[in-house]
This record gives structure tokens, sequence and C-alpha cells, in this order.
């Protein structure tokens, strides 16, 4: 099992930047390909961007690509999410997820959840 910790969430203006930090337990994180999803009300959990369980390979939604940054310390079991120019469609509740050793961008493919942090993104 391993459990999973959002943080870093909360409220910033359109242009601004948020760094969110996903922390493991249980055991170690670093068997595990790490993805960033989001959910805004009334739409469907979507992917954000992936790193592999080496940290050597990332992934990214074409909507944040160039904004987004994704990079982990195995050796801290953390996963951090750096997003810098943000839009207010960038709102919504973000989640951290783990699975194999490959990142993919399918929600149901992810073994472990956290339970989400707000971002709200205000024009």
């Amino acid at each position: 099992q391993v459990q999973l910790v959002e943080s870093g969430g909360g409220l910033v203006q359109a242009g601004g930047s948020l760094r969110l930090s996903c922390a493991a337990s249980g055991r170690t994180m670093r068997n595990y390909a790490m993805g960033w999803f989001r959910q805004a009300p009334g739409k469907e959990r979507e992917f954000v961007g992936g790193i592999s369980w080496r940290g050597d390979s990332t992934r990214y939604a074409d909507s944040v690509k160039g904004r987004f940054t994704i990079s982990r310390d195995n050796a801290k079991n953390t996963v951090a999410l750096q997003m810098d120019g943000l839009k207010p469609e960038d709102t919504g509740v973000y989640y951290c997820a783990a699975r194999g050793l490959v990142v993919t961008t399918t929600p149901t493919d992810y073994t472990y959840w956290g339970q989400g942090t707000q971002v709200t993104v205000s024009s």
C-alpha cells in the first residue's frame, strides 16, 4: 500500500504560480510512475502530467505544456508539480496518483490516489 498526501493548493491570480507537493508513505514510491490529475466541477478527471519511476521521463497534457513542470525526489518520497503562468481554466482539485513503472494518461490505470488539493485561479 502507498498512501499519498497532496499539499500546496490555494488561491492565486491569473499569471501566478503555485507548487504542489505529493508525499508518499507506506511502500516506497520509487517503484511507481507518478501522475498528476485534476478535476473541475462538473467535469471528468483529466491528466495533467506524469513522471517515470526513475524521473528520467516526463509527459504533459498539451494544455499545460511549457507552463507546468513535474519533478520527483525518490529519496524523500515526494513528487512536485510546479505550476507557472496559471490560468482560470487551471482551477480544480489536483490529485497525485501512482501506478506501475510507466506514465499513462488514463485515471483508471492508477492504483493509488491522494485526497486532492484545491487550486483556484482568479481572473
